[in-house]
C-alpha cells in the first residue's frame, strides 16, 4: 500500500508499522522511511513524533490505535514518562484524569504534589481539584503529615490516576 494514499486505520498502521517493546518500526521503504528502521524522533516534551503522508503524529497515539482500533482525545502515560510507549503504559483518559497523573510542578515550594506553603498561617496547606471542584484538607505544622494527607486525598479522589511524585 502506498503511503501517499492512506486512511489512518488500525489495519493501515499494521501494514506500515511493526510494534515491538514500545517502539514502532517501518515495514515499508519510501523517501522518508526504510524498512526495519525505528519510527520517530524525540520532540521537546519527550514524546516521539513521526509523520505519515506529511501529516504529523505522536507515536504513542499510533501505538494506541494499533492495539485498540481508535484514537481517544487523550492518552495517559501511566508512569508519567512520555518516552515510554509500551502499550501497557498507555491508557485512555480525560483531560482531567491526565492532569491528575501529572508530575509535581517544578516551582513547588514543598516538592510534594498538592501541598503548598500558606503564608498567613505559616503552615503547610493541602488541597486538590477533583471534578472541577477545589477541595481543601487543612493546614499542618508538619510537612510529612501534610504529605500523608495529600496522598490519601489523591488516592480517594483521583483513584488509579493518582500520582505522588
Amino acid at each position: 500500500m502506498s503511503v501517499a494514499n492512506f486512511t489512518l486505520s488500525q489495519n493501515y498502521l499494521h501494514q506500515i508499522f511493526e510494534y515491538k517493546d514500545g517502539y514502532l518500526y517501518w515495514k515499508i521503504t519510501n523517501r522518508n522511511a526504510i524498512t526495519g528502521n525505528k519510527v520517530g524522533s524525540k520532540c521537546t516534551k519527550g514524546y516521539y513524533k513521526t509523520s505519515i503522508n506529511n501529516k504529523p503524529f505522536l507515536v504513542h497515539r499510533l501505538i494506541f490505535m494499533m492495539f485498540h482500533g481508535y484514537l481517544p482525545t487523550y492518552i495517559d502515560h501511566i508512569d508519567g514518562n512520555q518516552s515510554n510507549n509500551c502499550i501497557e503504559n498507555l491508557r485512555e483518559a480525560t483531560l482531567q484524569q491526565n492532569n491528575y497523573n501529572a508530575k509535581t510542578r517544578k516551582n513547588s515550594k514543598s516538592g510534594i504534589k498538592n501541598v503548598y506553603w500558606q503564608k498567613s498561617t505559616k503552615k503547610w496547606g493541602v488541597a486538590l481539584r477533583t471534578n472541577k471542584i477545589y477541595k481543601y484538607f487543612g493546614c499542618f505544622d508538619d510537612l510529612e503529615l501534610a504529605e500523608l494527607v495529600a496522598i490519601e486525598a489523591r488516592d480517594k479522589y483521583h483513584k488509579n490516576f493518582a500520582r505522588s511524585s
